[in-house]
């Protein structure tokens, strides 16, 4: 068990400028991160690591590759692309390590053996206190950053700081009637631990009714965050719940947009990584994890460019100076957000066709 986890019935909460001591894990397993290609135990390799991932597909292979020796093959594909790929691999699974921010259903593969558990990077140790609370009980996966699936953007030559919304729950007022846009929750991979976030907080039935308010006064809700862009680039829709990068490069880029960080703290999707329970190259797939965990490793994923709009998982990393240093995070439990996901997405999946 990991030292230092919260109960699993409450969710997560942190602002972007904490920085909490860390604390050692005690009773597990620890992979060192100095285990090398050149060291005399390191294993041989006779083929490239296979990666199922969403983003950074253009540096991380090369940043492993000099920083340990062993090659990196990546599968890039969104949320539901890749998790799709590894249920149609169920009886054959091709790769080493799952890295997407799709927290909830990389859980739901442990549930069936089908990932690596009990274990421990010795990188864990660099884990911020916020993002400790996410490592599940099982320790299937570990957390390697979290971003906003959803700030609230608006035009500003629509509205201004008076009249724009300051919380998600202000969306139903009428005067944002027609005016507001998200992701799908069942097609964009930040868009289901948004409205997880949602119904969480609020409770589900009173997350059903906020969203059925929403439906009822016209939301436009788009495959992914690029088609969200769009609308509000055209002026299709004024409002939005939109993911972090997306929002800060339409602010870069010039387009009338303000960003507002929620008060209650922007729902997140947090990207982790986990290792197939079979696969033949464990103690790579386990350096790549613990890879993916050193505070070097993140500060360089950070200045990749768009991709890097996330808040660190470890002590020592800067976040990206554009995002706002009050910023916070909420993030749903694990299980609950798991257990529900297949309801809460078919739910949206039939208010989306009324």
């Amino acid at each position: 068990m990991m030292a230092g986890l919260t109960a699993c019935g409450s969710s997560q909460t942190a602002a972007t400028t904490a920085a909490p001591e860390t604390t050692a894990a005690a009773e597990t397993t620890t992979v060192s991160d100095s285990q090398e290609a050149s060291s005399d135990s390191a294993p041989v390799q006779t083929e490239p690591l296979l990666v199922y991932l969403n983003d950074f597909d253009g540096v991380i292979g090369d940043m492993f590759k000099e920083a340990t020796g062993y090659d990196v093959e990546v599968v890039v594909g969104n949320g539901a692309e890749t998790m799709s790929r590894i249920e149609a691999e169920k009886s054959n699974p091709q790769w080493d390590v799952v890295w997407i921010d799709s927290m909830y259903d990389v859980y739901n593969l442990s549930q069936d053996g089908s990932l690596l558990t009990g274990w421990e990077p010795e990188n864990a140790a660099n884990l911020t206190e916020f993002s400790k609370g996410l490592v599940p009980d099982n320790q299937c996966f570990y957390p390697t950053g979290t971003h906003a699936a959803g700030v609230l953007v608006y035009r500003n030559d629509v509205y201004d700081e008076s009249t724009a919304p300051k919380t998600i729950a202000e969306l139903t007022d009428e005067r944002f009637a027609g005016q507001v846009g998200m992701a799908d929750p069942g097609v964009a991979a930040p868009a289901y631990p948004l409205a997880a976030q949602i119904m969480y907080s609020m409770g589900m039935e009173q997350g059903q009714e906020f969203f059925s308010t929403l439906f009822s006064q016209g939301l436009k809700v788009y495959p992914k965050n690029p088609q969200v862009v769009q609308a509000l680039a055209s002026g299709e829709i004024s409002v939005a719940l939109l993911q972090e990068s997306n929002a800060y490069e339409m602010v870069s880029s010039g387009e009338p947009i303000t960003i507002v960080w929620p008060e209650e703290g922007a729902p997140g999707s947090t990207r982790v990584a986990a290792i197939n329970a079979s696969s033949d190259q464990m103690e790579i797939a386990q350096m790549f994890v613990n890879f993916l965990l050193d505070p070097d490793t993140q500060q360089a994923l950070v200045n990749t460019g768009d991709e890097g709009f996330f808040e660190p998982s470890v002590e020592g990393v800067s976040a990206k100076e554009e995002r706002d240093p009050n910023a916070s995070l909420a993030v749903a439990d694990v299980k609950w957000g798991a257990e529900n996901e297949a309801d809460i997405k078919a739910w949206f999946a039939d208010m989306s066709v009324q």
